[in-house]
């Protein structure tokens, strides 16, 4: 049996279509789609993230034992501000990608996939072992409510007494929203400028009223999941399960920026220092297509003369742009801005062009 989202009787209130994700009940939409995709990039919507799994680590370790057990320099985190990392095997291949908060010295918060929270709490209790770090679940007693869009910051600004102008992209701060304490990230997976507030699961529903009402001059819908995924492939963003498995390391998805080799051992450095430079001879590109038919996850990439170079990771026929868009593992000689592909969808040979990532990226 699914498990249930604390907001959801609010989501069945407000007539939302569910799906499963990840062993939890979610919105996938809450009527088109396509209108909270819009909402996003023009005005704001407002998404409910609690699927996700928050992890504490404190103590006077907590520091050492993250920058042992993830392959990012945590210890060089200052408090208040955040970091985007992975938590590789012993092969080097991601178990998970992650956002790290530094609340204080010695207590972060670590934010992990859904389809993962069991994976992360369990190799960060092991890997914190022998230090003086605690690692604690606290995914059961949060919510998280997330504001996305050119009029967050307005909604947001409405409903608590934070500086929003000093609340710097990847940082945090402790507010208030209607008397419940929150945690207020400005972070995001949809392209554009937004929020992310942690509160208590019991005060979830005050909160997202709250919001909402703010909201109301400001053009806000609630979204699902299903325009979060069109969100997140026009902004370039990857996904665990598409674009980053176990089989994966960071260096095939073009993230190795994430490594940080110039500190101490931590868990993969072997093996990630040996396949840095192959990429097992593949890399990660945008494509983007023509005419209506979008290819889906799995669909092979093909040459001119029809032999399989790759495959597909996420294809959507992009709702901003107006043409198709995929993510694609290809050969790496093949991965040049411009080059002329296709992609096999349903025995038809599409054409593509291979083209820098993101597809879409938001006026500053």
């Amino acid at each position: 049996m699914s498990r249930p989202s604390p907001l959801q009787a609010v989501h069945a209130e407000l007539g939302a279509t569910f799906t499963d994700f990840a062993g939890w009940s979610m919105p996938l939409r809450y009527g088109s789609e396509l209108a909270e995709h819009k909402a996003v990039r023009e005005a704001v919507g407002l998404f409910d993230l609690s699927h996700m799994g928050e992890i504490a680590v404190t103590g006077a370790g907590a520091a050492a034992a993250l920058d042992h057990a993830l392959v990012g320099n945590l210890s060089g985190v200052k408090v208040g501000r955040a970091r985007y990392t992975m938590i590789c095997a012993e092969d080097g291949g991601v178990l998970d990608d992650l956002v790290v908060y530094r609340l204080a010295d010695e207590e972060y918060l670590v934010v992990a996939n859904a389809s993962n929270a069991a994976t992360v709490l369990a190799e960060l209790t092991a890997r914190a072992g022998d230090f003086d770090a605690t690692v604690t679940d606290r995914s059961a007693d949060t919510a998280l409510i997330a504001v996305q869009g050119p009029n967050a910051v307005h909604v947001v600004g409405a409903v608590c007494d934070a500086d929003l102008d000093a609340l710097k992209y990847y940082a945090s701060v402790r507010t208030s929203v209607d008397g419940v304490d929150t945690l207020l990230a400005r972070t995001g997976y949809t392209g554009e400028d937004g929020f992310e507030l942690y509160v208590a699961a019991d005060r979830a529903e005050q909160v997202w009223r709250v919001v909402t009402e703010a909201g109301k001059e400001h053009g806000l819908l609630p979204a699902g999941l299903a325009c979060r995924d069109t969100l997140r492939l026009e902004a370039g963003m990857p996904l665990y399960g598409n674009e980053l498995t176990a089989e994966m390391t960071p260096f095939d998805a073009g993230l190795g920026r994430v490594v940080k080799f110039e500190k101490d051992e931590f868990v993969g450095r072997a093996a990630l220092d040996r396949r840095k430079d192959d990429g097992a001879g593949r890399k990660l590109v945008g494509l983007k297509g023509s005419g209506r038919r979008a290819a889906r996850h799995g669909y092979p990439v093909v040459d001119a003369n029809g032999t399989a170079v790759g495959e597909v990771t996420s294809g959507v026929l992009s709702p901003t742009l107006g043409y198709p868009i995929a993510m694609a593992y290809v050969a790496t000689e093949l991965a040049e801005p411009g080059t002329a592909l296709a992609v096999d969808v349903r025995g038809s040979a599409q054409p593509v062009e291979v083209v820098a990532l993101p597809f879409y990226k938001r006026e500053a």
